[in-house]
């Protein structure tokens, strides 16, 4: 698992629309929030989603771009933009390299049964390419309040 003040693994998938998205293209630019999810348009997700578009245009103000990311395909993530309206982009990672580049997938269990998957993480990524938050198993409610409130009371990047 990652740890904070360590360099941000690169990244290059694409996004909802098939986009590329790499962690250089931000570096020098802007901090950079990657959340990752479980599944397009399931409760939790829906929630963190609709949390971070409703704060969007704040982090846009912080110089923050905020991407979401699970192993959803660009045709999911654009019917879950669709449908609720998002303004977060989303990374597809459909080959999990950046899942697992990241440590977040990792294996879960539900009533008893233990599988993969992914587990709802946070990373905030300053210019340098460090990482100045890592966060495991966050809570989908009010998270978004509280990484926009971390970047609001970190200073400058």
């Amino acid at each position: 698992m990652l740890t904070t003040n360590q360099s941000a693994p690169d990244f290059d998938a694409i996004d909802e629309v098939g986009h590329p998205l790499r962690l250089a293209d931000f570096l020098g630019k802007k901090n950079v929030v990657l959340y990752f999810y479980p599944k397009d348009d399931t409760p939790g997700c829906t929630i963190q989603a609709n949390q971070f578009s409703a704060l969007i245009e704040e982090f846009n103000q912080l110089d923050t771009v905020v991407i979401g990311v699970s192993k959803d395909s660009c045709a999911s993530h654009q019917a879950f933009i669709d449908k609720f309206s998002l303004k977060v982009r989303l990374m597809s990672d459909d080959s999990g390299k950046v899942c697992e580049d990241y440590g977040v997938w990792q294996e879960k269990e539900k009533n008893g049964v233990k599988k993969m998957g992914i587990v709802r993480s946070t990373f905030i990524i300053n210019q340098q390419g460090l990482l100045t938050s890592v966060e495991y198993d966050v809570a989908a409610e009010g998270h978004a309040q509280r990484v926009l409130d971390f970047i609001r009371h970190s200073g400058p990047r």
